[in-house]
């Protein structure tokens, strides 16, 4: 059975390889980027495997944190009140399993009960990631707009997920 668990720091050098291996639908890392993200996000949790391993991970941030991604900063601009998904990555052996449905739910319970009022986040279209894509779409996620990123050579889909009544 998986279980999700807060990302800690004996926890960092394998999302480090798990995120490095989902590159590039998600932009490799170090170790000290990774603890530098974690201390800006407000949601940091591990999918943990049948065998108490870390197979998956998502990081999220809550709006007014001082964070410097361009995918952010759109967010901040446009919408007041959300919960911006900066990374989620799931090892090749939990794909397709439903473990990616199931941790979506617990994010959007968790921003819910934040009081949010939407998820964001983003999918590369340049290079592409169709599967996170039609993924996304299948969670409610909605195109809001594209933006080009990491000086051009990244253009990605701006997403975003109501959640109950918005204000």
């Amino acid at each position: 059975m998986t279980t999700f668990a807060d990302l800690d720091s004996p926890h960092l050098d394998a999302v480090v390889e798990i995120n490095n291996a989902g590159y590039p639908a998600v932009p490799p890392t170090t170790r000290a980027e990774l603890e530098q993200l974690a201390k800006v996000c407000s949601l940091a949790w591990v999918v943990l495997d049948d065998a108490g391993e870390v197979a998956g991970f998502v990081m999220a941030v809550d709006p007014g944190a001082d964070y410097d991604s361009e995918n952010y900063r759109y967010f901040e601009s446009h919408y007041r009140n959300h919960l911006y998904i900066d990374r989620v990555v799931l090892s090749d052996s939990l794909r397709g399993q439903g473990v990616g449905t199931t941790l979506y739910a617990q994010v959007f319970e968790h921003a819910t009960q934040a009081g949010r009022d939407f998820v964001t986040c983003e999918v590369n279209l340049e290079p592409p990631n169709p599967g996170s894509l039609r993924f996304h779409h299948r969670q409610g996620f909605e195109d809001v707009s594209t933006q080009a990123t990491k000086g051009g050579s990244v253009v990605v889909q701006l997403l975003a997920a109501p959640l109950g009544a918005v204000s």
